[in-house]
């Protein structure tokens, strides 16, 4: 039963391994105004220029746990419905970390018969570098290894990401193609993978009195075309207005479709790799903060600590005008 459990164990770290070396992992920060991490085409959708950043860490009190580090821009060009955007990250997840950084154009068509009704169609390209490393320096060589050279081995690859978004009034969906390019990262072994394509999807819808409480449920879908693997998220936030800007909150529940069996005594159980994520944050001015806390679910896992992470946030250039819509992401 132990070692069955080991092995689980195992499995769960490199579900959580394989995903931060796909480039930015998808976690639950784009919940914290933050969706141009996730898909391109909301590079400048917003009527203000935004700054993003943000730091995660996971299992507190581990050595070596994983941590992500991400700042970003995006903001419009002129008044034509040009936009541009940029990333730069930083992972780290053991020996293995990896650092990156992404450019990106997109383009907004507005159908609106005025500014004042939301009616946007949005398309949106990501080109970026990714460079993965593996420090094996502080490996034992006196048991001999072929793979193991001793070294920190370091390999880049470049990729692009595409997609495109629909906001109309209350309501919006967004697709995205994540390393739409077949690239390997050749740092592992000879037989790895150059496909780490993936596909999101994700939707939602604002409803509620402005002057009281605005809810907005919506949905994310994940596929990694490679390997089949799904997941699912719900979520669920709630805005309230003040008289310095706005305070919020929410909850996302993810859930992965594909499981692990292990043994329990003699009883075979199957888990699947699923966290809740409560969400706490305030816009003061031009100025937004923000607070999730992931906390893994099941009977075997890791380690009892959650996932932490923080969101800091500017905006500026912002428009006088803003549209007639429960629409938090674009006013």
């Amino acid at each position: 039963m132990i070692l069955k459990n080991i092995k689980l164990l195992i499995l769960l770290f490199v579900c959580q391994v394989s995903f931060s070396q796909e480039g930015i992992a998808v976690y639950s920060d784009y919940l914290t105004d933050n969706y141009y991490l996730l898909h391109p085409s909301m590079a400048g959708a917003s009527n203000c220029s935004k700054v993003r950043l943000t730091a995660r860490n996971q299992w507190f009190g581990n050595d070596d746990a994983p941590a992500l580090q991400t700042l970003s821009f995006n903001g419009k060009i002129g008044d034509r419905g040009s936009a541009i955007g940029a990333i730069l990250f930083n992972d780290k997840n053991g020996y293995h970390s990896q650092k990156g950084a992404k450019i990106t154009y997109a383009h907004h068509l507005m159908f609106s018969r005025s500014n004042v009704d939301l009616n946007q169609l949005s398309f949106g390209l990501s080109a970026g570098l990714v460079q993965n490393q593996l420090d094996e320096s502080s490996f034992d060589m006196s048991d001999f290894d072929p793979i193991i050279a001793g070294i920190i081995q370091r390999s880049t690859y470049f990729n692009v990401d595409f997609g495109a978004s629909y906001n109309y009034l209350d309501f919006y969906v967004h697709a995205t193609v994540k390393n739409a390019l077949f690239r390997s990262r050749d740092l592992y072994s000879d037989y790895e993978s150059d496909n780490l394509r993936k596909y999101l999807l994700s939707g939602g819808y604002v409803f509620g009195n402005p002057r009281k409480l605005l809810w907005e449920p919506s949905v994310l879908f994940q596929l990694t075309e490679r390997t089949k693997e799904k997941s699912f998220d719900a979520n669920l936030k709630v805005y309230k207005t003040m008289d310095f800007g706005k305070i919020w909150g929410g909850l996302s529940y993810r859930r992965s479709f594909d499981g692990a069996q292990y043994l329990d005594g003699t009883e075979l159980k199957d888990q699947k790799l699923q966290y809740i994520t409560p969400l706490i944050g305030v816009n003061y001015k031009k100025f937004m903060f923000a607070y999730t806390y992931s906390n893994v679910m099941g009977d075997i896992k890791f380690e009892t600590g959650g996932f932490h992470q923080i969101t800091l946030g500017f905006d500026f250039g912002c428009k006088k005008e803003r549209y007639d819509c429960n629409c938090p992401a674009i006013n």
